[in-house]
């Protein structure tokens, strides 16, 4: 299937108008973050914030350089990169599977994270290695497991979209059945941590996990610039991609598996995050039209705004027991999905 006419007129858009609006969205998120960086429990002022962003974290203030430098600045560069992670993510998911309401976790990928956090939560006491390292890596893993699993079954039927989602559904109630067999089987306590991981939260934030989920971001980055073009061509259909000399099939396998990279990347260090995936890109096209030139980065943009601002009101609402993320984005995110079924009803 095509995308429609008014979406096709977005690849007519000039060049500057697009650029205009990726830098007005850039402003927005910078904006964001200095404001996410002065809310919190502490009420820095924002003067005192501009400050010590200028002296550093070595200034002479050392409550100020801890409180910005060692607690809030990680969480804020944590949620832009979870954001942007998840809003290029979900942009190559809706082009591939030709499907507007498709994100990461329509394939089971945050399923499969949340169980493989729960494993280490509930047996962590036998594991050779402490929670705070064995949980990520047991979330990435298995976002890994669940990608290869939707792998195997695209490369064995063929990778067209329906297929991709008939798979992923799969993938995603076996997980979420195995989730919910160890939430059954732990105690009160561990069921607690495990409830709270599920939630998706920036509290655990370090300057470990940025520097992590930044290194994947930039190792990823280049491989999708590669993929810009076929992409875009993509959003043309399946024939007309073809006709372009374009293996579809192949193509969709590349990006599955750039897509559960990131994914798993995101969600490792945070916990599950829905509907960034899903609203991000709707909003990235909304302002940049079809070309994948300008609509994966603002994409990845209005991601990090998404949940950047999620961060700013889950602390605005109760500074002391700041909300997570995870329940902020799933609140805001009912009315804007409800939008845009609403707006795709009416093409």
């Amino acid at each position: 299937m095509s995308v429609s006419t008014q979406d096709q007129s977005g690849f007519g858009r000039s060049g500057l108008s697009r650029m205009g609006a990726v830098g007005a969205a850039l402003i927005a998120l910078a904006a964001l973050m200095v404001a996410d960086l002065v809310t919190g429990p502490a009420g820095l002022p924002l003067y005192d914030v501009l400050q010590g962003l200028r002296d550093g974290p070595s200034g002479e203030n050392r409550r100020l350089a801890t409180i910005l430098w060692h607690l809030r600045m990680p969480q804020t560069l944590m949620a832009a990169l979870v954001g942007c992670a998840l809003g290029i993510a979900g942009l190559m998911m809706q082009t591939i599977l030709n499907n507007p309401l498709a994100s990461p976790y329509t394939l089971g990928f945050s399923a499969a994270a949340g169980f493989g956090a729960a494993t280490v939560i509930l047996f962590g006491a036998a594991l050779p290695v402490a929670l705070w390292i064995g949980v990520p890596l047991a979330a990435f893993a298995a976002t890994l497991t669940a990608a290869g699993l939707v792998y195997l079954v695209a490369r064995y039927r063929g990778a067209a979209p329906e297929t991709l989602v008939l798979a992923g559904i799969a993938v995603l109630f076996l997980f979420q059945s195995l989730q919910s067999l160890l939430q059954f089987m732990a105690a009160p306590e561990v069921l607690q941590q495990i409830v709270f991981w599920l939630f998706g939260s920036l509290l655990k934030a370090t300057w470990t996990s940025v520097q992590v989920l930044g290194g994947i971001l930039l190792l990823t980055l280049p491989l999708i610039a590669r993929e810009v073009w076929n992409l875009t061509s993509l959003r043309l259909g399946d024939g007309n991609a073809a006709s372009l000399g374009l293996n579809v099939d192949a193509l969709r396998r590349r990006v599955l598996m750039l897509v559960a990279l990131l994914t798993a990347g995101a969600v490792s260090f945070t916990g599950t995050i829905g509907f960034v995936g899903l609203i991000a890109p709707h909003v990235g096209r909304a302002m940049v039209g079809e070309d994948h030139r300008f609509g994966l980065p603002m994409a990845g943009i209005m991601g990090a705004v998404v949940l950047v601002a999620a961060s700013v009101t889950g602390k605005l609402i109760s500074p002391g027991a700041v909300i997570p993320v995870g329940i902020i984005t799933a609140i805001a995110g009912i009315p804007m999905l409800l939008g845009v079924i609403l707006m795709k009803g009416t093409k």
